[in-house]
């Protein structure tokens, strides 16, 4: 398997087979790769889309949650399902363009870990404000380039996945595993997009939380 694509669900019923389909025409047809759908305990009939996509195709994986971890904690079941070589993590809501996966891909053939920098962002003045927070105070704490922004549209080489495992301590923020993990580190540019439908999930308590 070439790749494993990770993406947290959460109430995005109307958006996940517009989301699936843009993955499925971006994806170069020469790599076998599988898309893992973790519903959240959504509120909505999100698990009944994922399911119906899974018994359709074959490279869709889906796993249902009995309650809401998190975005950070959802992920990381999805992970030991995983069986790629190379790994994405991206939103379920399409703000994270499936265009840009190959350019991901192409970056990791020379790093080890690739984060996002987006262009012209479409959040909220505050959501912006808490990044910039965010940024700041982890490139202190994980002693990283203020220029590599923790975005969750990330890609990463398998091989970095024992290492993140290894630690037994009840670990749930990703990039500080990852960044722990690996100094071959780069990122790329990508277009932000506005959320395909319905309004985010992510509120400024849900931020400060992840933050702290």
């Amino acid at each position: 398997m070439d790749l494993s694509i990770i993406i947290p669900v959460f109430n995005s019923s109307s958006i996940i087979k517009k989301l699936v389909s843009k993955i499925s025409i971006s994806i170069q047809r020469k790599k076998k790769y599988e898309i893992i759908l973790i519903n959240d305990s959504s509120k909505d009939n999100s698990w009944q889309v994922i399911r119906n996509l899974s018994k359709k195709f074959k490279y869709i994986k889906g796993i249902n949650l009995n309650k809401n971890y998190g975005q950070h904690s959802a992920i990381f079941v999805g992970l030991k399902y995983a069986k790629g070589k190379k790994i994405i993590t991206m939103d379920d809501d399409l703000q994270h363009p499936p265009s840009s996966i190959n350019q991901i891909l192409n970056a990791l053939e020379e790093y080890e870990l690739c984060y996002t920098l987006y262009l012209k962002r479409k959040h909220v003045a505050w959501k912006k404000g808490v990044s910039y927070l965010n940024n700041i105070f982890s490139s202190f704490l994980f002693n990283k380039s203020f220029k590599i922004y923790l975005s969750s549209y990330r890609g990463f080489d398998a091989k970095l996945l024992p290492k993140m495992f290894k630690n037994k301590k009840n670990v749930r923020f990703i990039d500080s595993l990852l960044l722990y993990s690996t100094s071959k580190i780069t990122s790329i540019k990508v277009k932000h997009k506005k959320r395909y439908s319905g309004k985010s999930n992510y509120k400024i308590k849900n931020l400060f939380i992840l933050w702290f």
